[in-house]
């Protein structure tokens, strides 16, 4: 159990229980009962999951039957992952007495003084697998107090959310599954374990620009063999952790194999690289420790609420459902590969008569818009994000 303060006032964040200043449980958040997709029968088609054919996912975010709403005053709601935070995030939004009753529940469930490092850092310490992932979750969900404040309607109207990585906790309390203090939790426990687990087992990540028919399974495949061969290391890992979008991916794995990568990028027709700047192999399985210790702690908190609106996981590119559902995929999502690119074109697919909602990405930076770019021009002529 979890004591604090409660979440901002609005329908998806529950109004403070006789308006005391603490609570004896987290408040039980009011989802919306009016969605526009509540009457939306979901399934997949079976196969590998893996593909990136977007016509492969039944389920579909533009079903007709699903809403009377015009899809023009619709929205689908996006929250960033780690990497999209900056030192002064927050500023234009603690001025809101909703936002900074956020950060007083956090301080207390986190046991620092979260705000203080976002608005002042240094940038060294906000960086921190363990501040930067709290902070950009609340971040995330501080943008929609903001955003309620300046247009209801595209929260009311919301038929579809995700996140990139961790931004799936800030979707899943936007959704009502999970109250903000759960989220809270759930994020201290994954940030304090995947530091663990980085200290543990060093890795390295790189971002990868393709040519067109580039062997990317060879370059890893490469890779392995060098870690295994030069370096003697067993069971070396290499993997793509994040599909951001067409010809471009996220590799990560051994300090040594990324490495390996960076040298040789031109002879397996990468035409660019960025290496990251984190110390460990994020969404493979050098994270399998803290996928114990996420695991763990969700199977001693109680039963989650269903989504009141479809959050897309990108670990299988499908909703989340129930309970069970929720903890499975949040423990595994740690050891998994973030499918983004899967997920906006699933998200996004639609027959060339039917318009897109607008795109609002809740959160700190931009990064989901450049990627959703690449992806869709179609969804992203109706993309803002709000300033944090």
């Amino acid at each position: 159990m979890w004591y604090g303060m409660v979440s901002p006032i609005f329908k998806l964040f529950h109004q403070m229980r006789n308006s005391s200043f603490y609570i004896t449980k987290p408040i039980v958040y009011e989802c919306l009962s009016h969605g526009p997709f509540r009457r939306c029968n979901f399934s997949s088609d079976s196969g590998d999951s893996q593909c990136l054919t977007k016509h492969r996912y039944k389920w579909a975010a533009y079903e007709k039957s699903a809403t009377d709403n015009d899809p023009h005053k619709t929205s689908i709601i996006l929250f960033p992952g780690q990497g999209s935070h900056f030192v002064g995030m927050g500023k234009n939004l603690v001025k809101l007495p909703k936002i900074k009753q956020m950060f007083q529940c956090a301080n207390e469930i986190l046991r620092t003084d979260i705000l203080r490092i976002c608005l002042e850092g240094p940038a060294s310490k906000l960086s921190k697998t363990i501040h930067c992932q709290p902070a950009t979750f609340i971040i995330s969900l501080a943008a929609l107090v903001k955003l309620r404040e300046e247009n209801d309607e595209l929260i009311r109207n919301c038929v579809v959310t995700a996140g990139f990585s961790l931004g799936e906790i800030s979707a899943l309390v936007f959704s009502g599954a999970l109250t903000y203090e759960e989220g809270l939790h759930i994020i201290r426990v994954r940030a304090e374990a995947m530091q663990k687990a980085c200290d543990e087992k060093a890795g390295a990540m790189i971002t990868v620009f393709l040519n067109p028919g580039s062997p990317l399974k060879l370059c890893i495949a490469a890779a392995i063999n060098h870690c295994e061969v030069r370096h003697k290391i067993q069971n070396p890992c290499c993997k793509v952790a994040n599909y951001l979008y067409p010809d471009c991916k996220v590799i990560a794995g051994n300090k040594e194999a990324i490495d390996f990568i960076e040298d040789h990028a031109g002879q397996f027709g990468i035409r660019r690289t960025k290496r990251l700047p984190v110390d460990g192999a994020f969404h493979t399985p050098l994270m399998f420790s803290a996928r114990k210790i996420i695991a763990n702690s969700l199977d001693r908190m109680g039963d989650f609420q269903r989504p009141s609106i479809p959050v897309i996981s990108a670990v299988d590119v499908l909703p989340y459902r129930g309970t069970m559902n929720i903890k499975r995929k949040l423990a595994m999502q740690v050891i998994r590969p973030v499918k983004w690119e899967q997920t906006m074109y699933a998200i996004y697919d639609r027959p060339p008569d039917v318009p897109f909602p607008r795109t609002i990405e809740a959160g700190p930076g931009r990064q989901l818009g450049a990627m959703l770019r690449m992806v869709s021009r179609g969804a992203f002529d109706g993309y803002s994000s709000i300033d944090v």
